[in-house]
């Protein structure tokens, strides 16, 4: 599963949950239960459904997975811009959403746009907890980036070393090698001097 995939998961899944904590309504009271033994007829109360905020930020995820990697960075920038003219919960959380499925999205950028509202007491529930999935998301993504940065770095410096390493073997395994033919020369001078006839008397 790509990144943005689970992004967009975790995100369904916070607005699922918020809607359904606004759907719970207040458990009966003690008084309430003479009430609910009398007979009485059953009512069915058919609502409309509301879509609210959640459902408008959800909707736009689905069109954001939608687009290439040209089109997020356009939509992000857009969104962005959109948010330093209009500050509120919603609006944030559309160019924090972009962003972070953006490929030159900051998770910096992502956590100051979401955080607020992630924060906010007043804030509309179901925003809140898609906030605090988006600065969750972004606060992991740049610890997972952190360790990939430093495992390339220990990887780079064990090459490096390992380089040094096979350099300093090559240049002794030269100098044996010179050696030896130093020596198989004396051995063969050697011989020759003891192989000679002594001189005549």
């Amino acid at each position: 599963m790509t990144r943005a995939k689970a992004f967009t998961a975790a995100l369904a899944a916070a607005a699922l949950a918020a809607a359904l904590a606004a759907c719970e309504g207040p458990s009966p009271r003690a008084g309430d239960e003479a009430v609910a033994r009398s007979p009485s007829p059953t009512r069915v109360i058919i609502r409309p459904p509301v879509h609210g905020s959640a459902d408008e930020l959800v909707a736009y995820l689905g069109k954001l997975r939608g687009m290439n990697e040209s089109a997020l960075v356009a939509e992000a920038a857009r969104q962005k811009k959109a948010a330093a003219k209009d500050a509120s919960d919603a609006q944030r959380l559309r160019a924090a959403i972009a962003l972070s499925l953006s490929p030159q999205g900051e998770d910096a950028e992502v956590a100051s746009l979401a955080d607020p509202v992630a924060r906010r007491e007043g804030a509309d529930a179901s925003l809140r907890a898609m906030a605090s999935y988006v600065v969750l998301f972004a606060g992991e993504r740049r610890r997972l980036r952190e360790a990939a940065s430093s495992a390339r770095v220990g990887l780079r410096e064990e090459k490096r070393n390992a380089e040094i390493q096979k350099q300093r073997a090559e240049a002794l395994q030269e100098r044996a090698a010179q050696l030896q033919q130093k020596l198989d020369a004396l051995t063969e001078l050697e011989k020759s001097l003891s192989d000679r006839p002594p001189p005549a008397q």
